[in-house]
């Protein structure tokens, strides 16, 4: 590829994705900055993206389709593609789950079960947050398009953990079970972005080396009457996910 898809801060994970999310990356990443957009906010064209980076048109495609779904670009039929400007990039206020953010985001979902059952042997948080002394645990590695991304602990109340032990948790879309076939009418979820490092275990699951960085989330979701359905702790490799957040500054 040309030499403008290096980036000497790219995470080392980065060259093990495909190809089309390394451009769709580099994409965004230059668009910030003003790059590969002329005075309008037009994008070049699929056949100039695709001299610029050195790839194929269909990869060009495959790359800018995500950034048009999450509302990044908007396309206009004899003109070409615009950037949008005062957009939040990537699911802001929306939630979703793992599978659902995944498909979004122009991904094939896909997991791999490591442990699933009863149990009483969690911590005091996982006691407080979902009021329960015994609870159903899910430990799954993620996919998108094959690749693993993401390690996800989940913790559910046993009526729940119960009725989901019943379906096809590599495939399970959670959030509209819960909607359509469990019958609950979900309000909001607490979320909690931070850092970590990916231990021993984390980094073999994931293909990147012990000490890696890795993106941590722990998301309480509860039902409208107040009841917590699902506790979740969950690390994810940082060049798949972004979050961007719109802040005001409050004048006395």
């Amino acid at each position: 590829m040309a030499d403008n898809m290096s980036n000497p801060g790219e995470p080392e994970e980065a060259s093990s994705m495909p190809l089309h999310i390394q451009v769709r990356e580099t994409i965004r990443r230059q668009v910030k900055v003003g790059e590969l957009i002329d005075k309008t906010g037009r994008l070049m064209t699929e056949a100039e993206l695709g001299k610029h980076f050195g790839v194929s048109r269909i990869t060009i495609r495959n790359a800018i389709k995500p950034l048009v779904d999450e509302g990044m670009f908007e396309r206009e039929r004899g003109r070409g593609t615009f950037l949008r400007t005062n957009q939040p990039e990537n699911w802001v206020g929306r939630l979703m789950g793992f599978s659902e953010t995944i498909k979004d985001a122009g991904y094939q979902p896909g997991a791999k079960v490591l442990l699933q059952g009863m149990t009483n042997r969690h911590d005091a948080n996982v006691r407080k947050q979902l009021r329960e002394r015994a609870v159903w645990q899910l430990k799954r590695v993620r996919f998108a398009d094959d690749i693993p991304i993401a390690i996800e602990h989940a913790f559910y109340p046993p009526d729940i953990g119960l009725e989901l032990e019943k379906r096809d948790l590599t495939s399970i879309v959670m959030y509209r079970v819960f909607e359509s076939e469990l019958g609950f009418d979900i309000k909001e979820a607490t979320q909690t972005i931070s850092a970590s490092l990916a231990d021993a275990t984390s980094a073999k699951l994931l293909g990147v080396k012990a000490g890696s960085p890795l993106l941590s989330i722990e998301r309480v979701t509860v039902n409208t009457d107040g009841r917590p359905l699902e506790l979740l702790r969950s690390v994810y490799l940082p060049g798949y996910f972004q979050l961007s957040i719109n802040l005001t500054r409050r004048h006395p």
